[in-house]
């Protein structure tokens, strides 16, 4: 059966919905952000103020619908820098260092993390469930000793964002040593070796190629 194409209207309204979400992604990730009035939203999206009640009811579901965006987005570099591993304690170690590393390569998503903060852990999206899952399965596998799978998830977004706190108050200190640093802690908090921890949380990491 074949699809018939996006008319203009659609194509339209879909741009106007992609410039209010990225306009909203940016002050998500500024403090105080989520109290700009609609107004400043449509001016920064460039876009018509009465376009923003065609597609959000009122700013909570604007912003709602940024977050998920940002989980979205960090889901799939998660999966991205996890793919091919299989020993499940790496597969945490290199979720949480491609984390932390996004400092970096995505800064507007990690603002919005700290922005955020907790709130990472009530979402079916992004972080959360994938570590949680992968604290589960390096605990079945006999990689981790951990008696609260949610107490050590609280532990790990607690350190992450953590992390990224200091590191916005030094940003001299280099990212990727301070994400392997995270990890390596980690991996010892949850019952591996020193020599281990240290070792995998070195072993070489894929670069983030989605933006």
């Amino acid at each position: 059966m074949t699809t018939k194409p996006e008319n203009r209207l659609d194509r339209r309204r879909a741009r106007t919905r992609s410039a209010l979400i990225d306009a909203a992604c940016q002050l998500l990730s500024t403090p105080g952000g989520t109290e700009a009035s609609v107004a400043h939203i449509t001016e920064l999206a460039d876009v018509g103020l009465g376009s923003f009640y065609n597609h959000f009811e009122n700013k909570d579901a604007l912003f709602d619908s940024a977050i998920g965006a940002m989980l979205e987005l960090h889901g799939r570099l998660f999966d991205e820098a996890t793919s091919g591993l299989d020993d499940p304690a790496e597969v945490f170690a290199a979720g949480l260092r491609m984390s932390l590393r996004l400092r970096t390569s995505h800064p507007r998503l990690t603002k919005t993390m700290s922005q955020v903060g907790f709130r990472y852990l009530d979402t079916d999206d992004g972080l959360a469930p994938r570590a949680y899952r992968d604290l589960e399965a390096a605990v079945a596998a006999g990689r981790f000793d951990i008696d609260d799978l949610n107490g050590a998830l609280a532990c790990t977004a607690g350190a992450l964002l953590g992390y990224l706190h200091l590191l916005s108050r030094n940003p001299s200190r280099d990212t990727e040593s301070a994400a392997d640093d995270l990890a390596a802690s980690m991996l010892r908090q949850f019952g591996l070796p020193k020599e281990e921890a240290i070792e995998i949380s070195r072993r070489p990491l894929k670069q983030p190629t989605l933006q």
